[in-house]
């Protein structure tokens, strides 16, 4: 293993560490009754807690069974919870602070064990909260204007399935699930920019295999997301075009008038590689193109080549606090919906699946129908 992916692993597991033992030692502090035997089981299990996430996501990459799927969904909905407890126990500790120079109650250390009470839960319900949310896939209809759209396109309907996440949370039932709700819709044409797999070992036919039963006229369309290009990413590409969906790597397809573009997730990192693929297209400016790239980015270069449209995903519209803050602050307008940028319209999905923790609290998972006007 190379050296940066070490210290990654290094730095996200000594934050994950620092986060439970706050959580454990705002817990202790705030309820002095527990026993030291009940003290010590505590932090032996927040000690083993702090350790799973990463473990298990190591052991994802390299198996692909049902202990493995398990042990990996329980980690990642704790480590989902845990990121309530801490700001819980941030907000508990700062209300201890307050209550005394507030003169709120005259006895602030008999008040510490239900304040804490209190908050952590509030937080076991956020968590609980976000667990159902993020089962719950919307439906978004939106009317596309697009210049110089050719007649046949008119009042067809396009489907946008972003960031499934495919892999040992959401398996082939999920996207059995997913892909009956876009057939109800009769897309005329379908969607599919990026993080359809979650990057870690897996039967790759058996997880997409329900793709073969959805067969728009117009045909359904890819491009690779980060997640695709964690390792290998020839091994996605390949399993994507046996299930009967065209990969779209750095080029670009017309149909019936509509041309429609794809640039793996890598290259629209590259100002120069994101350039160089765009001039290579030679798009016709009097047909609209529809671009898949996994972020919505490099946004001036897109409008400058007269792309009409971009498809994107990749923010999952943060899926919780304080990532739905993050998000905004990185991508601004452009985290979700239908935004413009000078002439070109940006569409970004929050997704249908999720990542790391399944739950979403402040976002919703989608699916995105696609009226053309």
């Amino acid at each position: 293993m190379k050296a940066w992916p070490v210290f990654a692993i290094l730095v996200i597991q000594g934050i994950l560490f620092l986060g439970h033992w706050l959580v454990f030692s705002t817990v202790v502090a705030a309820f002095p009754c527990l026993s030291p035997a009940a003290i010590a089981d505590l932090r032996a299990t927040i000690f083993v807690l702090a350790f799973t996430f990463v473990a298990v996501s190591l052991l994802a990459f390299r198996f692909s069974n049902f202990a493995v799927h398990l042990f990996y969904t329980i980690a990642a909905a704790w480590l989902g919870f845990v990121n309530f407890f801490f700001w819980a126990s941030l907000l508990v500790r700062l209300v201890w602070l307050v209550l005394p120079i507030a003169h709120l109650t005259r006895n602030p250390a008999a008040a510490r064990s239900t304040i804490a009470g209190v908050f952590f839960a509030l937080a076991a319900l956020a968590g609980v909260y976000g667990l159902i949310n993020a089962r719950i896939i919307r439906v978004r209809h939106v009317t596309l204007q697009l210049p110089h759209l050719p007649a046949p396109w008119r009042g067809r309907r396009g489907v946008l399935l972003s960031d499934l996440h495919l892999g040992p949370v959401n398996g082939a039932r999920f996207c059995r699930r997913v892909v009956g709700m876009a057939a109800r819709f009769q897309p005329d044409i379908v969607f599919l920019p990026g993080d359809l797999f979650d990057g870690t070992h897996a039967d790759l036919d058996r997880l997409v295999a329900p793709f073969r039963t959805l067969t728009p006229p117009c045909g359904a369309y890819f491009s690779t997301g980060n997640h695709e290009e964690f390792t290998n990413a020839s091994h996605y590409v390949e399993a994507v075009a046996r299930a009967g969906i065209r990969v779209l790597a750095n080029e670009s397809v017309v149909v019936e008038g509509l041309q429609i573009a794809g640039v793996p997730y890598h290259d629209s990192t590259h100002i120069i590689h994101m350039k160089a693929f765009l001039d290579g297209l030679h798009l016709d400016r009097s047909q609209p193109c529809i671009l898949l790239n996994h972020a919505p980015t490099r946004l001036p270069l897109v409008e400058q080549a007269g792309v009409a449209l971009q498809l994107s995903g990749h923010t999952h519209g943060g899926q919780f606090f304080p990532f739905t803050w993050l998000t905004r602050r990185i991508f601004g307008k452009f985290t979700t919906g239908l935004n413009r940028f000078g002439a070109l319209q940006v569409y970004t999905s929050t997704g249908a699946g999720t990542w790391g923790p399944p739950l979403r609290v402040g976002s919703a998972s989608e699916m995105v129908v696609f009226t053309f006007e």
